[in-house]
């Protein structure tokens, strides 16, 4: 009963202190103080050890327009601890040189409210990095009104808007991303007055449709509807996104995105507007996407084509050449970057090399997610120790296999680092200690109660039989004495 208790307590106690350890952090960074015309400003919210499920508006700046929303998220493994970090950047574009001022705001990150002083931004000539202008239209301003006591004549105006779902590519490979996102379009010349209606709940109904299956999904999470300028067909337009992923097919096969509902609050106009009553009354059109349909194509025959990565990979390493002593341990990070499924990326196959020992890697990765691409890195650190002198190259221990889907080639990405080791062999140390096993690793792995359970029963037993033997050694004696 008393190690019960005990136990329970250790267990509330690990369990208080871990929530201590990974409580939730909010780090709110703003961009410089002096940008270019032509150039963006950010406000990033970053949060620690937690996802984030709802944030406000991010706040308006004086003299800028919005410009939409990018996300990142990044995971840490250390030694069997994870703890992750979760980042939304809001994008501002300046409208007009000169100094404005962000004011001291709060934003509301999953129910708490956090704080920042804000700052003074001054927005300069155009710098050399060319950005995209033009003057900020919001469409969907002062769109509520007062119904009228009487009815007036209400007549439709003529719209230039639509509904599309776009894909960055048509054909991929398996294992290869494509990236889609659902929109609602007005032309700079559109006259009518739009209100969204209902966007989560309409947006919940269509996924259900749409999504593919048997992929892997990154989201972007499009917490605001946030308006961006883009130019298609010769014409300025105003893109409104409400959803946006990267999807990573598993097999080859044909993916279907069918034809797709959307309904939008489209107001009539009174024929003549009077300053009292409602001048605009409200509708609902639906808009229809075109269907769309990605082909995935199977990858060139290899030995390893169900098990690569896919997509544009780069090494990076922390070392290039290193000198140390036998038997003396050194970290060394292969760290793989680049566009693709960051997730799926596995360690680097791990070759046999004579004297060379390394342990289970603590895993480090960071995913971002933005400008319609999935991009990040995924570190393997490694702990190493070399046993013999001599010259290793660490091409000969670890090498990463992956398909590049724009060159259409099998690639492999090796070790440059070079290890120079000096000093006497450690060869018989190293064969000795693993010769130990037995009673003696599990001593410096478990602790007394393991022992204890492990041996009671054949000591209980030990016990047993010298008493059965002095009783039967007993039973002699008497008879012998008769």
């Amino acid at each position: 009963m008393g190690k019960t208790h005990l136990l329970t307590s250790l267990v509330f106690f690990l369990t208080l202190f871990s929530g201590v350890l990974l409580a939730q952090e909010v780090t709110i960074d703003l961009g410089p103080t002096e940008i270019g015309i032509n150039e963006t400003f950010t406000i990033k919210v970053t949060l620690e050890n937690e996802k984030i499920r709802s944030n406000a508006e991010f706040p308006e700046i004086p003299g800028f327009q919005k410009q939409g929303v990018s996300q990142s998220s990044s995971m840490n493994l250390i030694n069997g601890q994870m703890t992750s970090s979760n980042s939304f950047i809001q994008y501002y574009k300046p409208l007009r040189q000169g100094t404005t001022t962000l004011a001291p705001f709060t934003i509301e990150i999953n129910g708490n409210e956090y704080s920042s002083p804000g700052q003074e931004i001054t927005v300069t000539e155009a710098v050399s990095n060319q950005g995209f202008g033009g003057s900020p239209s919001d469409p969907f301003s002062d769109f509520f009104s007062r119904r009228p006591t009487t009815e007036p004549e209400y007549i439709e105006m003529e719209d230039d808007a639509f509904f599309g779902v776009s894909v960055d590519k048509e054909e991929i490979y398996a294992g290869e991303g494509f990236t889609m996102n659902l929109a609602f379009y007005m032309s700079e010349e559109n006259q009518a007055p739009f209100q969204f209606y209902e966007p989560g709940q309409q947006l919940d109904k269509i996924l259900k449709e749409i999504k593919p299956t048997n992929v892997w999904e990154e989201n972007f999470n499009i917490t605001n509807i946030e308006p961006e300028k883009v130019n298609f067909n010769g014409k300025q337009w105003t893109r409104y996104k409400v959803y946006e992923a990267t999807f990573f097919p598993f097999a080859e096969g044909e993916i279907k995105i069918p034809s797709i509902a959307w309904d939008m609050i489209k107001y009539k106009v009174a024929r003549n507007p009077s300053f009292f009553g409602a001048n605009r009354l409200e509708d609902i059109k639906t808009f229809y996407s075109a269907p769309k349909t990605i082909a995935v194509k199977p990858l060139p025959p290899h030995p390893l084509k169900n098990e690569v990565s896919v997509g544009e990979f780069q090494l990076r390493e922390n070392i290039d050449e290193v000198s140390v002593e036998t038997g003396q341990g050194f970290d060394y990070s292969f760290g793989i970057s680049g566009v693709g499924n960051i997730n799926s990326i596995s360690p680097p196959k791990s070759l046999s090399v004579p004297n060379l020992s390394t342990y289970d890697p603590n895993v480090r990765q960071q995913i971002n997610r933005g400008y319609g691409r999935v991009s990040g890195i995924k570190e393997f650190n490694y702990y190493i120790t070399i046993n013999e002198a001599g010259e290793y190259n660490l091409a000969d221990q670890f090498e990463w296999i992956y398909f590049d889907p724009s060159r259409e080639v099998y690639d492999t990405l090796k070790s440059a680092a070079k290890i120079l080791v000096s000093g006497e062999s450690k060869v018989n140390e190293s064969i000795s200690n693993l010769r130990l096993g037995g009673v003696y690793d599990r001593i410096a792995i478990e602790d007394n109660k393991f022992l204890n359970e492990e041996y009671k029963y054949y000591f209980a037993a030990a016990i047993n039989a010298l008493l059965l033997l002095a009783v039967i050694i007993l039973v002699v004696l008497i008879i012998r004495r008769k």
